[in-house]
């Protein structure tokens, strides 16, 4: 009986990107689960049970870290940063996410130098390598030593707002807005480049401009600072960090997505905004092209007046299209989770039936 072992320790932050993936992915498994596999899941404190009864869970802890592995065939861990490694031959499947840390300017080389060496050592010991997206591959292939008998499979994450749970007239938003808002998610740090958005708010004074995510980076501070300087923070709202109901409705009821990430693995703000038919304006960098398709709108400049030209022409041609929104939509649909897990438990039955 093939046994499977997942890290889904992330789970410990459910508000972000990589809990969601752990949440949906590892909900996924479970529905596709082949007759005769039986799957262990890695899991923060207080989260056993979260996937049912009829899988098997560890607690997370410092000390796991130095004894886990022995007992499973395979073992998936979701990220590339993750401590939980296998101890034993056990056949190691790993997802990398991004390298963004390489294009961070407040890494000094040596971190990078040894960021990059940590996980090159993890590659020494894997049987199958994911990426989640084809850029991201690239930059593997680009930086790290990866055997020709390891290809890089991409295998796209999946969007959680495909099928919503939550009703958007339940999804009440504790954010309070009396004006249109253009929307931006996503972690306040300088790779994600939001302070070019701030002229929207100089060029469209009857906008508020909304900017979800955690703040505890002083670029936060700096974006805040940029808006009073130019005196329009009184239209800018920065609520931190939202819960998966109050995202929802801030998706449902923006006026646009705005976008202008300068480093991405794969952008899932880009296709839950998608999922809701809203015009999506991000940058043309990294992964995002590749994400959004020909349906986004892409600056190819971060001047003000380009970004508001790009973006006065992005809206117009939307509301001049009736099949904008369903073709947006569309786009989102081509990312699922459905499609993950298929194409995981595929890479599974692929590696346990190799040579050790």
């Amino acid at each position: 009986m093939p046994s499977l072992f997942i890290d889904t320790e992330r789970l410990r932050d459910l508000n972000s990107g990589l809990g969601q993936v752990c949440l949906h992915l590892g909900r996924e498994l479970i529905r596709q689960r082949p007759d005769g596999w039986t799957l262990t899941f890695l899991v923060p404190k207080g989260q056993q049970g979260i996937f049912g009864d009829d899988v098997s869970y560890v607690e997370a802890s410092w000390w796991r870290k130095i004894w886990l592995g022995g007992r499973y065939d395979v073992w998936h861990c979701l990220h590339q940063d993750s401590i939980y490694l296998p101890v034993s031959p056990t056949k190691l499947i790993l997802t990398i996410h991004d390298l963004n840390f390489l294009d961070r300017p407040d890494y000094p080389s040596v971190k990078k130098a040894r960021k990059l060496s940590l996980l090159q050592r993890k590659l020494s010991r894997v049987s199958a390598l994911a990426a989640i997206s084809e850029f991201t591959a690239s930059v593997v292939g680009e930086h790290l030593n990866v055997s020709k008998h390891l290809p890089v499979r991409v295998i796209y994450n999946g969007n959680s707002l495909a099928n919503l749970t939550i009703p958007v007239q339940e999804a009440a938003s504790t954010i309070r807005t009396d004006q249109p808002f253009f929307l931006s998610v996503g972690v306040i740090h300088p790779k994600k480049n939001v302070h070019v958005l701030l002229p929207f708010l100089e060029a469209f004074p009857d906008y508020q401009l909304i900017l979800a995510g955690p703040d505890g980076h002083p670029y936060a501070q700096h974006v805040l600072e940029q808006a009073h300087k130019i005196g329009v923070a009184d239209r800018l709202i920065m609520p931190g960090t939202v819960d998966e109901a109050t995202k929802i409705w801030l998706y449902a009821h923006c006026e646009a997505f705005l976008f202008p990430s300068l480093s991405e693995g794969f952008g899932l703000p880009v296709v839950e905004a998608m999922s809701f038919g809203k015009p999506v304006f991000c940058s043309n960098l990294t992964s995002l092209p590749e994400i959004g398709g020909r349906e986004a709108v892409y600056f190819t400049s971060f001047e003000p007046d380009d970004m508001v030209d790009t973006f006065r022409q992005g809206m117009m041609d939307y509301h001049d299209d009736p099949l904008k929104a369903e073709r947006l939509r569309w786009q989102a649909n081509r990312f699922s989770w459905e499609k993950a897990a298929k194409a995981y438990w595929a890479l599974y039955q692929e590696v346990i039936e190799a040579p050790r």
